[in-house]
């Protein structure tokens, strides 16, 4: 009996919904494990990093080729291919026997990544085409990327302490096979498009994103000044440099760039990398901070994050009635103003800080304001775009996204680094958490400029043409 129009679009929901959970958390739930992985493995607190940023790397680098892939050739099977592979390096990192064995399985698992995700977003925008279903939707594709982090943490404490950290990996094969089996009956595919692959926009975007984040990486373990760090961020630059001529003169570009012209979009997505460089900097750093120094169990500490991942979900419900009363440019100002406040609380933690209320109240604050504003920037990201650039525009969200991740770690760890002192074990937390309300801040300036420019340019528009 085939399933009619409504629940097979409930299913397939899920179906989305459910892979993008699955590997938007793989960003963290290892995070709660990363004082045992560290303990296993010998890696030092740089090293250590690469456990997460091998993954968010990779994922970030090629999600714009992802994303061309499944223009060309058809979104749904791009979808399984990538959901397929990302199952057995799952398997690959919960099995591993030495470090470079699992951050070499991470990588695999975020290429396997970059190649579904970017088919998710543009799978849902396409399967419901009315403007308030797809409002809806993307409010919950939003929460679930916005508490992915969270949700990853309480899962990863739940396995570290009452099985293993290794858990946290092996959970995917049986979810990753599920999806795999039901998403051919239930995911609609789209048209294969005539055209190439643009492999030089790919490789230089990939090396380049990659070549900045290390070398902010090696700034933390060797200074500015060393070489490395300079080689690293100048090749960086270059590459990222050469990524944008080639896309200007591309037939086919990988990214086109036509997608930055709207004012919207560009803020949504340059304003993603601030909020997801603050958030999921603050998840990595507080889980060690709830573990070194108020001594909790990864148990304990995956359930400290179980409030913000429901004020996460929470700001779904919220979303419309405020954006409907004040606007989406005054609520996007609103939420990173209650986002800034909650991470400036956060930032005045201390030896002598409990949990309730020292942690458990600055989160909530920042739950409300950063699930707000995401959702807020996933809508900006898609907004105006047409069905051709569909699959671009869903890989720009999520690389800002992975970019933010991977960026705000590596930064707020020179942070963490140069401030870190013997006599007072919060120095490096605290010099953290106030990196990550320095890119609230900037996000926040941002968001009024793209505010206050957008409603200029609607004045002008409105004026009589002479």
């Amino acid at each position: 009996m085939s399933p009619t129009p409504a629940s097979r679009r409930g299913i397939a929901l899920a179906l989305i919904l459910g892979s993008q959970l699955m590997m938007t958390l793989d960003t963290s739930i290892i995070t709660t494990a990363l004082p045992h992985v560290q303990r296993q493995f010998g890696f030092s607190q740089s090293g250590l990093s690469w456990v997460q940023n091998a993954y968010v790397l990779a994922f970030g680098g090629l999600l714009l080729l992802g994303a061309r892939a499944g223009d060309l050739l058809g979104r749904r099977r791009v979808f399984l291919a990538g959901i397929t592979v990302f199952t057995a390096a799952s398997l690959a990192a919960g099995l591993a026997q030495s470090g470079s064995w699992l951050i070499t399985a991470r990588v695999v698992q975020g290429l396997a990544a970059a190649l579904a995700v970017p088919s998710t977003l543009a799978l849902l925008v396409a399967d419901h085409p009315q403007p308030g279903a797809r409002a809806r939707v993307i409010a919950l594709y939003s929460a679930v990327i916005g508490a992915g982090g969270s949700v990853g943490i309480v899962i990863g404490g739940v396995f570290t302490d009452l099985l293993s950290w290794r858990w946290g990996m092996l959970v995917n094969v049986p979810i990753g096979i599920a999806i795999a089996l039901l998403a051919p009956r239930f995911l609609v595919e789209t048209e294969r498009r005539a055209g190439t692959f643009d492999l030089g926009g790919a490789l230089t975007s990939t090396a380049g994103m990659t070549a900045l984040v290390y070398g902010f990486i090696q700034a933390a373990a060797a200074g500015w000044t060393a070489p490395g760090t300079v080689v690293s961020l100048g090749l960086g630059a270059v590459l990222l440099t050469a990524f944008v001529l080639i896309e200007h003169r591309a037939p086919q570009p990988i990214t086109p760039l036509r997608l930055f012209r709207g004012l919207e979009r560009s803020g949504a997505y340059a304003g993603r990398i601030l909020i997801v460089g603050a958030t999921f900097s603050t998840f990595y750093f507080l889980s060690q901070y709830l573990q070194e120094v108020l001594h909790l169990s990864a148990l304990q500490t995956g359930f400290a994050y179980v409030p913000i991942t429901g004020m996460f979900f929470a700001m779904v419900y919220a979303i419309r009635p405020l954006q409907n009363r004040l606007g989406r440019p005054v609520l996007l100002v609103a939420s990173l103003v209650l986002a800034l406040v909650g991470m400036a609380w956060l930032s005045r933690i201390s030896t002598g800080s409990s949990y309730f209320p020292d942690v458990l109240l600055p989160l909530l604050v920042i739950g409300i304001g950063q699930g707000i504003a995401i959702i807020l920037m996933t809508q900006g990201g898609v907004a105006g775009v047409e069905p051709q650039d569909a699959g671009a525009a869903s890989g720009l969200v999520n690389v800002a996204h992975q970019l933010g991740g991977s960026l705000g770690i590596a930064i707020l760890t020179i942070a963490y680094t140069r401030a870190s002192s013997d006599t007072d074990p919060t120095a490096g937390f605290h010099a953290a958490f106030t990196g990550a309300d320095v890119f609230f801040l900037i996000a926040l300036v941002l968001a009024v400029v793209v505010a206050v420019a957008g409603r200029r340019a609607s004045r002008l528009a409105a004026l009589p043409t002479p």
